[in-house]
């Protein structure tokens, strides 16, 4: 794992530039580390920032999707995937979208 004993490492962004980046020291991934990362993004935001991840372990990757927080996040220096993107053998994701006065088959 690219980062040696971080599960990330924490990039601080204000108008595409980055201001501050520290790394995310490596413990269990578990919900408590992405209740941390969601407030920490929450409080950017309020800031009038961002927080994006460069270089996440694969086990914060897949709890952030299961929150469905991959996308409140940025990935950065992630030169395998981008988060989201099918690999090669993969089927696209499929969106399905729902219309209100569709009636019921």
């Amino acid at each position: 794992m690219p980062g040696g004993d971080r599960a990330a490492k924490l990039v601080l962004v204000r108008d595409d530039a980055e201001v501050a980046s520290w790394a995310l020291k490596r413990r269990r991934a578990d919900l408590a580390a992405v209740d941390e990362l969601a407030r920490l993004a929450l409080a950017a935001k309020r800031l009038g920032c961002s927080i994006r991840l460069r270089e996440p372990c694969a086990e914060l990757l897949a709890l952030l999707d299961l929150a469905g927080l991959n996308d409140a996040f940025g990935v950065a220096g992630n030169p395998g995937q981008v988060a989201g993107e099918a690999e090669g053998g993969e089927e696209p994701r499929i969106e399905e979208v729902v219309v209100p006065d569709d009636p019921v088959a």
